[in-house]
């Protein structure tokens, strides 16, 4: 399998994922002009588990070190296969919630708030999981960037709405789905084998970054017949969506916008994993959330969500990306 033994390398893959992580959601915002997100989110759910597989068949079985995927597939223990599965579905229902949170409120409150959120708790678990990194900077980038989410939702805030409800209730969302996905990649780093710098040998009983990122996804595509059907019965707004939906009004334009944005934001995962085997968990994880700052971005100057918004806002918008760069900047330094 492919490894990687430069530090300055991992830092880079960390780099692609939070720009894949940030930029996915582009594709729910392009096909929710034409249906609802919930139909958007099964081929999301398809595409990020072909990803999975395209890899596992490639990287994750070439090479000298580590195993390949059907070998390590086989001698894996049952614990640690469960692992990497139930992050997958602790994630889906973050995920989902998130992608509500993105129809309600905009990519430029929901990733702020909410990707924010489980950047900050998520470097907390995985360091606390396995202690990797300098303890102190890593908790100075988490308060930076808890400031930044601060204040983004205050910018929120001066938006101008008909819907006084809508602005609460995008950030409650969002909230939720930021304590949720705090928690998904501890799991799935400790499924992970520690590999020999030396020899390249992957430890025995436990998962390949590639194998990992299989199990997560296959948790993420079966979870997705229980969460996202709740979410088309019981939708935060609007009406029921009909399961017929999704075979009467899609197209093959739609299904492949769907499915593309799954394998940006797998692309991103399956590197922020490989990555991890060299920079650390709590690194690889908090460098990869920068996503957040790349999802305000498209959602201020591309998407124009804060249009209209009250003199001052733009302030508000210039500090909260400031004080995400400097956190970012301290993660990165923490390991080195």
């Amino acid at each position: 399998m492919f490894i990687i033994e430069s530090y300055p390398v991992a830092v880079a893959l960390c780099v692609i994922t939070m720009l894949c992580w940030g930029s996915w959601a582009n594709t729910q915002k392009l096909a929710s002009k034409e249906w609802r997100f919930q139909l958007f989110y099964w081929d999301y759910a398809i595409g990020v588990f072909l990803l999975a597989l395209l890899l596992a068949f490639t990287l994750g079985s070439t090479g000298t070190g580590g195993r390949s995927f059907l070998a390590d597939l086989q001698q894996a223990d049952a614990k640690w296969l469960g692992s990497a599965f139930i992050s997958g579905v602790i994630f889906n229902l973050s995920n989902i919630l998130l992608v509500a949170a993105i129809d309600i409120a905009g990519m430029a409150v929901a990733f702020p708030v909410g990707v924010g959120l489980a950047l900050c708790l998520g470097v907390i678990t995985t360091y606390l999981s396995n202690k990797e990194g300098n303890a102190p900077m890593l908790g100075a980038g988490v308060v930076a960037i808890m400031i930044a989410i601060l204040l983004d939702a205050i910018a929120y805030k001066r938006l101008s709405s008909g819907d006084k409800k809508t602005p609460v209730k995008g950030i409650v969302i969002s909230i939720a789905a930021g304590l949720l996905m705090g928690f998904f990649y501890k799991y799935v780093v400790a499924a992970m084998g520690q590999i020999d710098p030396v020899t390249n040998v992957l430890e025995a009983g436990k998962l390949s970054p590639y194998t990992a990122v299989v199990l997560f996804s296959t948790g993420l595509l079966i979870s997705n017949f229980l969460w996202n059907s709740i979410m088309m019965v019981k939708p935060f707004t609007g009406a029921p969506v009909p399961f017929g939906d999704y075979f009467t009004k899609g197209n093959a334009r739609l299904h492949f916008v769907g499915i593309l944005g799954g394998m940006i934001w797998n692309t991103g995962m399956a590197l922020s994993i490989i990555a991890s085997t060299k920079a650390g968990g709590a690194l690889s994880y908090g460098l990869g959330q920068g996503a957040t700052m790349i999802g305000a971005l498209w959602g201020v100057f591309i998407w124009k969500e804060f249009k209209g918004a009250p003199k001052g806002t733009n302030r508000l918008l210039g500090a909260m990306f400031l004080f995400y760069i400097i956190g970012l900047a301290i993660l990165i330094a923490s390991k080195s």
